[in-house]
């Protein structure tokens, strides 16, 4: 079974965040070994400058690399980087298997993104779309793909 670790910068604190991810984690118990792990966003003043959030990322990042699994795919999610279809999604993360990599990581930022230095060093930038999202949503979103993933990997009707 393959284990995904989604690691994230920001605590839901919405209860329809919150519900929909229980009912993915849920969902995706049964098709891989799924973590989810939320670490604490830094603090920054209302109107930052440049500088303060470029800090903010790099200290994200280090608690990001504490936690970091070793081995295996690393996926950042950028909205920079590449997008692709449910299906390709669904094959990458069966090559990953494939290859002899059962360990995939997803990277969620915060509400400035990734630093630069996780993005660089990540196997793959995912972008969900050219148009930004909350990263609360985002990591619903990621959830939902990689059960669909899996259901496209079954053959079940679940996607159409």
């Amino acid at each position: 079974m393959q284990k995904v670790t989604v690691l994230c910068v920001g605590k839901l604190k919405e209860k329809y965040y919150a519900d929909a991810q229980a009912e993915y984690v849920k969902r995706l118990s049964r098709l891989c070994k799924l973590e989810l792990t939320e670490l604490p966003e830094q603090r920054l003043p209302e109107d930052p400058s440049p500088a303060q959030i470029q800090r903010a990322l790099e200290l994200e990042a280090a608690a990001i690399r504490e936690r970091l699994p070793r081995g295996g795919v690393v996926i950042a999610m950028a909205v920079e980087g590449k997008p692709c279809s449910s299906e390709e999604l669904a094959r990458r993360l069966a090559d990953c298997a494939v290859a002899g990599k059962p360990q995939v990581t997803f990277l969620i930022g915060g509400s400035f993104g990734l630093d630069e230095s996780l993005k660089r060093s990540a196997d793959w930038r995912l972008s969900m779309s050219p148009m930004t999202f909350p990263h609360h949503m985002a990591r619903i979103m990621l959830l939902e793909q990689l059960y669909r993933s899996y259901q496209i990997e079954l053959g079940t009707r679940y996607h159409k």
